[in-house]
């Protein structure tokens, strides 16, 4: 009811879905490539990896979105894309966020499937990619996981997108940065239902996605 009767609490959930779907999706596709390649390969270095990836999984939001802003500012090295205080801002900031959870559970879920599957794939002949793709389709319910995880970072998060989002009426204002702005001015109701809906979504997209994990399992 409260979004058939707001249109503009409506277009604020459809941002929201956006830019988190998204920053989730691309997140987790350039991290799980560095989870799978911290699970079967041994090289220099790996262990430091894995040991920075689990760490970045709890890589302070506004830190991010400094780090963001200050590579898309005007005197930044991206500053000539004009893309600050823009959904495509906030969705960067976001895969900074969501990738290095991709990469560690990607590395969690993968390692022992390698452990059992390793030695019979290179026996028969298999290249590295094509070990991947056998080790991935053998844990989807755990990547799935992962990538839940990478969308409920996302969906959840309110510094990095208000640092380069800014929290724009209209244009980059999404449900957390409508709750952060609703409570400061006090409307408490106002924001209690952006956060009715906030937690109403994320259960909704997290219940789709277990159900189409125990499909495929």
């Amino acid at each position: 009811m409260l979004l058939a009767a707001d249109p503009e609490l409506l277009a604020i959930v459809a941002l929201s879905l956006r830019v988190s779907l998204t920053a989730a999706v691309v997140g987790f596709a350039l991290g799980l490539p560095v989870g799978a390649a911290l699970a079967m390969l041994r090289f220099r270095g790996r262990g430091a990896l894995v040991v920075l990836s689990n760490t970045l999984m709890g890589l302070p939001p506004v830190v991010a979105g400094l780090v963001v802003y200050l590579a898309l500012s005007r005197s930044g090295p991206f500053g000539f894309l004009a893309i600050l205080f823009t959904p495509t801002a906030m969705v960067i900031a976001q895969v900074v966020l969501t990738l290095p959870i991709a990469a560690a559970l990607s590395h969690r879920a993968l390692a022992p499937r390698w452990a059992e599957l390793g030695d019979p794939l290179r026996v028969d002949g298999a290249g590295v990619v094509g070990c991947g793709r056998v080790l991935a389709a053998a844990s989807i319910p755990a990547l799935a996981t992962a990538f839940l995880a990478c969308f409920g970072r996302a969906i959840a998060e309110v510094g990095a997108i208000l640092v380069v989002g800014g929290n724009i009426r209209g244009h980059t204002r999404t449900m957390t940065t409508a709750i952060a702005l609703e409570t400061q001015k006090g409307d408490l109701p106002l924001a209690l239902a952006l956060g009715l809906v906030l937690i109403s979504v994320a259960l909704a997209v997290n219940a789709i996605g277990l159900a189409l994990t125990a499909r495929a399992a």
